[in-house]
């Protein structure tokens, strides 16, 4: 696993979790949908003219994870959201976390897998210390966001194979957008899409398009129970951001489950040497009509596959980004 692909994740994570705090301060006057479908809306206007995709050119093989992708983000953003206004970043996001850790026990393959994953676990448990709790639906929203973001684990490594760039990526977040627009018309009509509301949203949904293309990317790169394993510091920036933008301290126990959970990460990437456990690549030959720089190789055989390979086969290495 390349220092590259970690360090793609963290800034993901970290955009992710302070997205999600500027969305929060967005609550109170458009409510977790309104502040959705802002964030998503700003989202795809800034992924379409960066990936620029012809949906008349995607065949069948394509269209299907890519609307599936969309309606995972539309479902998962909106259950998070309104997890979050329930019961609060810190305990929302912890247990949607639990959805990438199920994805890493899930594909596992070694003891030392299941270790690091059994960790993390602890160490988020550790850092909130969640106690019963009398908001079931809040509690219920956050294990569906869980679900959502484990589909999204898998679907977005499978747009990623199947088309280059963030074109699949771009297109989702827009059918996900378009989910949307029925409150966005209500919030236009009553309006209520003016003020200091709009601005958090705005920056939730730029902060947004950060994680969604750096997870594109580091999923190329990172195997899927890795990436599920390194997730876990979403809880921790979680803790700092509320901490920081939200007004709200740490105690002890908190930042015992940090440190639990940050050993854990740096246990489970100087495990790993460059390339152990992720695909092997080359360089695409002269030609390929993807702009040459995607090339999948098939477990045990050097003979590359096509752009749309099947969702079980290893993908292409990122592309370069310019500009």
């Amino acid at each position: 696993m390349r220092l590259t692909g970690l360090a793609t994740m963290l800034g993901s994570a970290a955009a992710n979790q302070v997205g999600a705090a500027a969305g929060a301060h967005a609550f109170g006057a458009l409510g977790p949908a309104g502040a959705m479908a802002v964030r998503q809306l700003v989202a795809a206007a800034l992924l379409l003219p960066a990936a620029r995709p012809d949906p008349r050119r995607f065949t069948r093989a394509q269209w299907w994870p890519v609307l599936l992708l969309g309606a995972v983000f539309a479902t998962m953003g909106l259950s998070l959201y309104t997890a979050i206004d329930r019961i609060g970043l810190g305990l929302a996001v912890t247990l949607e976390v639990l959805g990438p850790l199920s994805v890493a026990l899930l594909a596992s393959r070694t003891r030392f897998d299941l270790l690091c994953a059994a960790a993390a676990g602890a160490g988020v448990y550790v850092l909130v210390l969640p106690g019963p709790s009398s908001d079931y639906a809040g509690v219920a929203l956050a294990l569906v966001a869980a679900g959502c973001w484990a589909s999204y684990i898998l679907l977005n490594r499978i747009v990623g194979a199947r088309l280059p760039g963030v074109q699949g990526l771009a297109v989702a977040t827009s059918v996900s957008a378009l989910a949307y627009l029925p409150v966005t018309v209500t919030l236009l009509v009553q309006g209520r899409l003016d003020g200091a509301a709009l601005g958090y949203a705005a920056v939730a949904g730029v902060l947004s398009a950060v994680p969604y293309a750096g997870d594109l990317i580091a999923l190329r790169t990172v195997p899927p129970r890795i990436f599920g394993i390194f997730m876990s510091v979403h809880p921790v920036l979680a803790a700092l951001s509320g901490m920081v933008l939200l007004g709200q301290g740490l105690h002890a126990h908190e930042w015992a489950g940090i440190a639990v959970v940050m050993t854990v990460l740096a246990a489970s990437s100087l495990r790993r040497r460059s390339g152990a456990d992720g695909p092997r690549t080359t360089a695409a030959p002269a030609g390929n009509p993807s702009g040459g720089s995607r090339a999948s190789w098939r477990r045990g055989s050097r003979t590359p596959s096509a752009p749309t390979a099947t969702a079980g086969s290893p993908t292409a290495a990122a592309p370069r980004w310019s500009g």
